[in-house]
């Protein structure tokens, strides 16, 4: 092997030495989930602490300020960063800017796993909770977990979260030991569906001269255009080939495209 290899396979594994392996929650459909525990899914960035940094879900370093992690534990922790309900694109743009802004003063970390740490979901909470107890940070929050009396009241309590903009709850097995990775102990209510997609194609309205539909390739190597959702300004700025955003669907068609898509927001993350 010589030099210029060596510097490439040197250069690409510290490209993808930061992949960050965090548990990702499966869709809701109707399992059994007697005993598990309920709570609010934020719509917000994902802040991985390594125990040194924090990290998007994609091991993208952010740049917070440092009163925002002042006393974080040397310990890993999971949660969303997030202001309000329905305020994605501003906390994205707080959070994603590597020149922190007062505007993090708005901003919350909100926790809800403890990765790698031994014993159940309560047990791996209490750690965090007890670590900020004792080294107080004000916009930290350790999220509330309700426990699931039956099916009404899951869906009684999806139905305020919805009407109040919310984007929709999580459900989890508490008495699982920590995993990474798709799991059936950790899944998703919405009342649409959602997945990304990364623009391939750009299509312009003839007449308009404004933005008609993007062409959207999945993971699976599919594509299809993705026309609804945007707004005027949207159209009139367009977007750029290689952007990763976001859509909502009704289930897909009988060649694996998504039925009734509508963009939903970019992902910088």
């Amino acid at each position: 092997m010589n030099f210029f290899t060596k510097y490439i396979v040197l250069l690409f594994l510290s490209v993808f030495s930061f992949a960050v392996d965090l548990q990702k929650p499966k869709i809701y459909e109707e399992q059994n989930i007697k005993g598990w525990v309920m709570s609010e899914k934020l719509d917000g960035i994902r802040g991985y602490w390594d125990g040194k940094q924090l990290l998007t879900r994609k091991g993208k370093k952010l740049y917070p300020p440092k009163w925002f992690i002042k006393n974080f534990p040397d310990f890993e922790l999971d949660g969303e960063l997030w202001t309000k309900r329905d305020d994605f694109e501003n906390i994205q743009n707080i959070v994603m800017d590597q020149k922190p802004s007062k505007y993090w003063e708005n901003v919350t970390y909100n926790i809800f796993e403890v990765p790698n740490t031994k014993g159940d979901f309560f047990k791996r909470l209490d750690k965090a909770k007890f670590w900020f107890k004792t080294h107080p940070n004000k916009y930290v929050k350790i999220i509330k977990q309700i426990k699931i009396e039956d099916e009404n009241h899951l869906n009684f309590y999806l139905e305020d979260i919805i009407k109040k903009k919310g984007e929709g709850l999580i459900i989890k097995d508490p008495t699982k030991d920590y995993h990474t990775g798709r799991t059936p102990h950790v899944l998703k209510i919405k009342n649409f569906q959602d997945m990304e997609g990364i623009v391939v194609g750009i299509n312009i309205n003839e007449k308009t001269d404004l933005l008609k539909s993007l062409v959207i390739k999945l993971d699976n190597n599919i594509t299809f255009n993705l026309g609804n959702g945007f707004t005027k300004e949207q159209r009139i700025k367009g977007f750029k080939i290689g952007t990763v955003v976001n859509f909502k669907y009704y289930g897909f068609t009988k060649y694996g495209k998504p039925k009734f898509a509508s963009f939903i927001h970019e992902r910088k993350d």
